[in-house]
């Protein structure tokens, strides 16, 4: 069996946009418009500069239907630069472009292989002995295991399954083609393709089962590289897996103490010199979006909480000191707490008796029951990709059931607040 090299990627989600990023000009705007484009662009750069033999895409190439043909027409475009290199493509489709959810429709040049939606089938490469399986979806909310239906391996081939699962509903993601890890690695497959979790993951060995993330980070839950597998296989066996760095706008979470900050301009400067660490360390030259949340006890806090749109400001104008396209503040997010006793506490004033309202009204477990049946349930009709990008404070306490947690956060919030502005 001859040596080849492949790429495996997925979640690409073509022309779908970066959340958070509004307010952005210059170039730095045209980066992240372009963000989804521009990332596939660099995939096909990478298949070509590494010459390899093909290309796997695992499902949600499109975020959804298409606004208008440009979309497709951008993807034909990059997949005629692999064509030229005579590169085939193998592509599945998953919840996000199931055959349901997509009205417009072009031809694809004829190095792109797409399995049918109806049943799974095999496409062989035979000069390198290699036999490709795998299904796409027909509708968006697919809950059947399509594993068992898989053709069986090829003997004497590399089996390679391609396939768009959560499997068991890993990291929050919806248990789209449920399956679990003992049937993929009984399969007798040599490797899985999976994509519809967006974090980059090698789950298994000997057989290897591999997320290959998405392609382009799209919200502040997905930080760091983004990209694509490039699989090295030798004498039938996987030799090498490396991660191929395709994204354009890089999102960092970054965690900065207001511990012994006296004065704004003292965060200030810590602010600009964790951005500076970050763009130097963390962007390989890319753009960083960043999320900044400030944490620790503080004096500052009621301060931070009454002024949080000057230091957004302060904020980004720091980051555009460093050049438009060097990193960009998504928002400031103040986690601080007040120093010794909240802001209520101790106080003879009206402001005491609030807290101290506060504080029985978070011992009251009848309140708390109330609280938690009325809330739950309106966060339970968010639809599943808006909740997952809600994650910060009260309603990460929501979904964590943390109930108490977020009326002592209301409280101490709303004292401080109260507080901080002389009441």
């Amino acid at each position: 069996m001859p040596s080849f090299r492949f790429l495996h990627t997925g979640d690409i989600h073509l022309d779908s946009p970066l959340k958070g990023l509004a307010g952005q000009e210059g170039p730095a705007a045209e980066l992240i418009r372009t963000a989804t484009r521009q990332a596939l662009a660099n995939l096909v750069d990478a298949a070509l500069k590494e010459e390899v033999s093909f290309v796997i895409i695992a499902g949600d190439l499109y975020d959804g239907d298409w606004r208008d043909y440009q979309t497709g027409l951008y993807f034909v475009r990059q997949m005629g630069r692999l064509a030229a290199a005579q590169i085939p493509v193998y592509l599945i489709y998953g919840n996000h472009d199931a055959e349901s959810q997509i009205t417009r429709r072009l031809t694809l040049p004829e190095n792109v292989k797409v399995f049918s939606s109806r049943k799974a089938q095999t496409f062989t490469i035979d000069d390198l002995g290699v036999a490709l399986h795998g299904q796409s979806f027909k509708q968006r909310d697919v809950s059947d295991n399509l594993v068992p239906a898989y053709p069986q391996p090829l003997p004497g081939l590399f089996n390679i399954g391609l396939l768009h699962t959560g499997l068991g509903g890993m990291s929050g993601h919806l248990n789209y083609a449920p399956c679990s890890m003992d049937e993929l690695v009984n399969k007798g497959y040599d490797y899985w393709a999976l994509a519809h979790v967006h974090q980059a993951a090698i789950l298994h060995r000997e057989p290897y089962v591999v997320f290959c993330g998405n392609l382009q980070g799209r919200h502040i839950r997905e930080t760091g590289p983004k990209g694509a597998s490039l699989v090295s296989v030798r004498d039938g066996q996987i030799e090498d897996i490396a991660s191929i760095h395709a994204d354009v706008v890089r999102w960092a979470l970054i965690r900065v103490s207001a511990e012994g900050s006296h004065h704004a301009s003292d965060l200030v400067d810590r602010i600009r010199a964790v951005i500076v660490h970050a763009v130097e360390n963390d962007a390989e030259g890319r753009l960083l979006a960043c999320r900044i949340e400030l944490t620790g006890k503080t004096e500052l806090h009621g301060p931070l909480l009454s002024s949080v749109e000057r230091i957004t400001a302060e904020a980004r104008s720091s980051a555009l000191s460093l050049g438009e396209e060097a990193a960009w503040i998504e928002r400031i997010v103040i986690k601080t707490e007040p120093v010794g006793n909240s802001a209520g506490a101790l106080r003879a004033d009206a402001l005491g008796d609030l807290q101290r309202i506060i504080e029985q009204a978070s011992a009251d477990s009848q309140l708390v029951e109330q609280m938690e049946t009325a809330i739950g349930e309106l966060v339970r009709k968010l639809p599943h990709e808006l909740r997952v990008e809600l994650e910060d404070g009260a309603l990460k306490d929501v979904s964590d059931g943390n109930y108490k947690s977020l009326m002592d956060r209301i409280g101490n919030d709303l004292t401080t607040r109260l507080a901080a502005e002389g009441m």
